[in-house]
């Protein structure tokens, strides 16, 4: 049976039954412990993630994405006891990309989710940075209504921190909503990669949560090389599918950033296989192709005056170009524009009927059903999503964010 054409794909057709105990509520107490399924030759086996130097194609370039959740929960206790809970989704102003954004003092705009929206009748709310007074305040008025959420005005005293520094002092760590619960002491190091550098994710990279500075150096010892970008992942990663057709599912947006010697690392990589480590790296990699593209065709829309890879481009732009133009295009435009990093936005939608143009395996934990991120997963390997993913039901594997792991090499014809 044909694949559809992704506009006509209906996320129906990706499900399976996740029983709750399946989904992992705490991490292992070793990260490298997990179970590691391998899909390789249409074949698949059974290792643990320590396994994975080996069991990597010879030469890979293994893609990370180096960004680190912040804490972007905010609760406001009101002057009656009344909670106001406020969820950081993206920088509006002064500067939207979100690395600046974070750096910003005395006052900055976020676009929030906001908790008991109606019990905030008006004024604005106060919280203490510390247990005395000298140690300052944050304060938050609502503005407008913004896409899924509210403008927030966030000012703070003593205003020469930066609003990282505010985050780490008020905020709390943003546990994915299948949790159902706070973050714990032993979140803030779990939830985080061993390689974390880049502030400003709402959720973690989780594929990169196995990652042991064992495992890295046992991959250099393999010979593979590892290459890092930087991909903020939003809140939308989480956003259910409730459209019919995926032609009417409205892709988030995500800001990446990725620099110049990353992208020549790739243009010199010669063609040997690229694994991502986990879907937003994926999300990333298969971006730069289509912004390479779009430069060089001329056709790439601009989000404001950022770079901008819409929802639907990789279907509705025919080209031939290989990666190498696509690459030396940007680089190109890096150098023309006196630029280090390439800053962008991408709503890509990877699902089945995509042509891969940069990546050729994968590394990531299970997915929730019905989820882009499952497409994905069918777009890497096809219909063995489902044998896989019953495989892993079958044989006790943990499932989500701190759930096990898988490589998924799709059968080359």
């Amino acid at each position: 049976m044909p694949t559809p054409h992704p506009r006509q794909i209906s996320i129906l057709d990706y499900t399976y039954d996740l029983p709750e105990d399946r989904i992992a509520q705490f991490p292992l107490e070793n990260r490298d412990q997990s179970k590691l399924l391998l899909y390789k030759n249409n074949r698949i086996s059974d290792a643990q993630f320590r396994d994975l130097p080996t069991a990597l194609p010879p030469q890979s370039l293994l893609v990370f994405n180096d960004t680190k959740v912040v804490q972007a929960r905010l609760r406001f206790q009101k002057a009656t006891g009344g909670v106001i809970e406020l969820f950081c989704l993206e920088p509006l102003e002064p500067i939207r990309e979100v690395q600046l954004a974070m750096q910003q003092t005395y006052s900055v705009i976020w676009k929030c989710l906001v908790g008991n929206n109606k019990r905030w009748r008006d004024g604005r709310l106060e919280m203490p940075l510390g247990p005395y007074p000298e140690d300052g305040s944050l304060w938050a008025e609502r503005l407008a209504p913004a896409e899924e959420g509210f403008a927030i005005h966030f000012t703070w005293s003593p205003g020469e921190k930066t609003f990282a520094e505010i985050l780490e002092l008020a905020g709390m760590l943003p546990l994915p909503p299948y949790m159902n619960r706070d973050a714990e002491q032993e979140d803030q190091d779990r939830y985080q990669t061993v390689y974390a550098s880049e502030a400003g994710a709402v959720a973690a990279p989780t594929a990169g949560l196995h990652f042991t500075p064992e495992v890295l150096k046992q991959l250099t010892a393999q010979g593979h090389q590892q290459g890092f970008v930087t991909l903020h992942v939003g809140a939308g990663t989480f956003k259910p599918v409730k459209a019919e057709l995926m032609e009417y599912h409205y892709m988030h947006g995500e800001q990446l950033s990725v620099s110049r010697a990353f992208i020549e690392q790739l243009l010199h990589h010669g063609g040997k296989p690229v694994i991502a480590v986990g879907t937003t790296s994926m999300r990333t990699l298969e971006s730069l192709y289509w912004l390479g593209a779009g430069l060089s065709l001329g056709l790439l829309p601009l989000e404001g005056d950022e770079l901008f890879v819409p929802q639907w481009f990789p279907y509705d732009v025919r080209t031939t170009l290989s990666l190498q133009e696509a690459l030396e295009a940007l680089l190109y435009h890096l150098d023309s524009h006196k630029l280090t990093h390439l800053q962008a936005t991408t709503r890509i939608l990877i699902a089945p009927g995509y042509q891969f143009k940069v990546c050729t395996g994968l590394v990531t934990n299970f997915h929730q059903p019905q989820s882009t991120l499952l497409l994905l997963v069918a777009a890497m390997i096809g219909p063995s999503w489902q044998k896989v993913y019953k495989h892993a039901l079958a044989n006790g594997y943990r499932f989500l964010s701190y759930g096990d792991s898988s490589l998924l090499l799709p059968a080359v014809s």
